[in-house]
């Protein structure tokens, strides 16, 4: 992929102290991805480049993985790396499609807007508690965006944010790429409905997104059954859940489309050594799920 290198911070950053959990805001989940691009940066090929991974873990001294040694853990890494690489071509087909206005909801320690090769024009909003921002920034320390410009919306995601977007400069007129990478499932369906229903108002025509979502009907399978039980003595829940993604999305004004993974080359190539473990329901645990706004 398209990335960009790391100029070398001239200061580190605040950091935890040894042992202690992350603050800041910084969910588990951003730090098990960061874990995941750090360890991929280390590949003679990789297919995410974030050379600032490995610093944001320094910063918030975490080094635990997932809960639990099931095999949907020992796949997660690279799991990982595969949504993440996914999403990236995504936005930038969107990007060089229309859609300048780039909007990350539940942004966490996303680099994106600093090291993907964005088309002339782009600006990305990253829509994130203050506190999360205000780490990521000091471990950036000034790095230079990759976009033409990269703009804090400062509001957690899970509230009221649309006036707080448009406030830094976003226009509801134009086309929009929106991602909500990891977010979704960890909330209330009350709560996404929310979100998607700020996000469907604030969309012009040509507007499109991008979202991984739970398969309910993989939930409970043998494969998944034991994660989420680790997960919940963390604290972390799936609790929004699909069976049909295309057509909860549809009601929601969006066509909405399923990645079919295996027919990608490099998700063939990164999970072809899980593939034992791959049961039908295992396979689709999870959708990685992008659309359109309908007209």
């Amino acid at each position: 992929m398209p990335e960009t290198a790391r100029p070398q911070p001239s200061s580190a950053p605040d950091t935890l102290a040894e042992g202690a959990s992350p603050s800041y805001g910084l969910s588990r989940v951003a730090l098990w991805t960061a874990a995941a691009h750090a360890a991929e940066c280390g590949r003679d090929t990789p297919y995410v480049l974030d050379p600032w991974a490995a610093d944001f873990l320094h910063a918030a001294r975490f080094g635990d993985g997932p809960p639990g040694d099931g095999p949907l853990q020992r796949l997660l890494p690279d799991w990982a790396v595969v949504r993440t690489r996914f999403f990236d071509e995504q936005l930038l087909t969107a990007s060089r499609s229309g859609c300048r206005q780039v909007v990350l909801l539940g942004a966490g320690l996303d680099t994106r807007a600093y090291r993907l090769r964005w088309p002339t024009g782009v600006q990305v909003f990253e829509v994130e508690a203050p506190a999360v921002l205000d780490f990521k920034d000091r471990v950036l320390d000034w790095s230079r965006p990759t976009c033409g410009r990269r703009s804090r919306v400062d509001v957690d995601p899970t509230g009221s944010w649309a006036e707080e977007l448009v406030a830094t400069g976003f226009d509801p007129r134009r086309p929009t790429a929106w991602l909500a990478e990891t977010l979704l499932y960890h909330l209330r369906p009350e709560a996404v409905e929310s979100i998607v229903g700020t996000m469907t108002e604030l969309s012009a025509p040509g507007s499109t997104f991008g979202a991984e979502c739970v398969n309910a009907e993989a939930a409970s399978s043998a494969f998944v059954a034991p994660f989420l039980e680790a997960l919940s003595a963390t604290g972390i829940a799936w609790h929004w859940q699909l069976a049909e993604p295309e057509g909860w999305w549809a009601e929601q004004g969006w066509e909405a489309r399923v990645a079919d993974l295996f027919t990608l080359p490099y998700v063939v190539e990164r999970l072809s050594p899980y593939l034992p473990l791959l049961t039908e329901a295992a396979a689709k645990c999870v959708f990685l799920t992008t659309g359109t706004l309908r007209k």
